[in-house]
């Protein structure tokens, strides 16, 4: 007796709610699981140093420092926009070019997506490739390298100099949805051939997969960089190559 009671008092009270929040155009929260992960804040500071050999006529670029601290870069995450470039001296042989190195601030409130455009640059007349992330002081080679709630589907690179013209096979994008895991991987791959006395820098995954990289969001932090095994006359560069793991939670 007593619970029929307490059905017939209950149901009316949660149909009059319900009729309230329809009434007011409101909607019961959601549950948590189905909330949106809260923004990411700070700036992402993306370093990119260029190196570059007189004597092998040969660029390499660095976004991450791997195992030769000599060519470090000061990628990092921030609550403060970098606005120097950060890089290592080189090794004497490998000097740093101002010029095709930069830092680009990505202030990871600004949308859903970091967008990483990767553009790789060869001259056939010095047999020579090097790579850009982001835009240096020379706009000849400037990257799209974005934060935007858009997902970027299509690479934005600069035309080059004439001598330098971009590789569209070896240039990529790839959007990183910020809210699927609390760490921004960063892969750097070095690749190197000797008949050609040449190295090129990957750092997402263009056309051709046999330089792929692991660059990923995720809820790891990556220790091991991944990377694709080449083409039989590029092979990977163990001490140049390396991982960082960024927060962005």
């Amino acid at each position: 007796m007593l619970r029929s009671v307490i059905r017939s008092v209950w149901r009316p009270v949660v149909a009059a709610a319900a009729g309230m929040c329809a009434f007011a155009g409101m909607t019961a929260p959601a549950p948590a699981a189905a909330q949106a992960q809260a923004a990411a804040s700070g700036y992402l500071n993306l370093h990119q140093c260029v190196y570059y050999s007189s004597s092998a006529t040969d660029h390499f670029t660095a976004v991450v420092t791997g195992s030769d601290g000599r060519f470090a870069t000061g990628t990092n995450v921030s609550n403060t926009a970098d606005t120097q470039v950060s890089c290592g001296s080189g090794d004497g042989n490998y000097s740093l070019v101002p010029i095709l190195s930069g830092v680009k601030a990505l202030n990871l409130a600004s949308g859903r997506y970091l967008n990483l455009h990767q553009c790789v640059y060869y001259s056939s007349s010095a047999t020579n490739h090097f790579t850009a992330v982001v835009t240096g002081s020379d706009g000849r080679f400037a990257t799209g390298t974005n934060v935007s709630n858009t997902a970027d589907t299509q690479a934005s690179c600069g035309s080059g100099d004439g001598n330098y013209s971009l590789v569209p096979i070896l240039s990529g994008v790839k959007a990183l949805d910020l809210a699927s895991g609390g760490y921004a991987n960063l892969h750097q791959c070095v690749y190197y051939s000797s008949s050609a006395t040449d190295h090129f820098t990957t750092v997402v995954t263009g056309s051709d997969g046999r330089f792929a990289t692991g660059t990923k969001i995720s809820s790891t932090a990556d220790t091991q960089v991944s990377c694709g095994s080449g083409d039989g006359n590029y092979s990977l560069v163990p001490i140049l190559s390396g991982v960082k793991a960024l927060s962005v939670a």
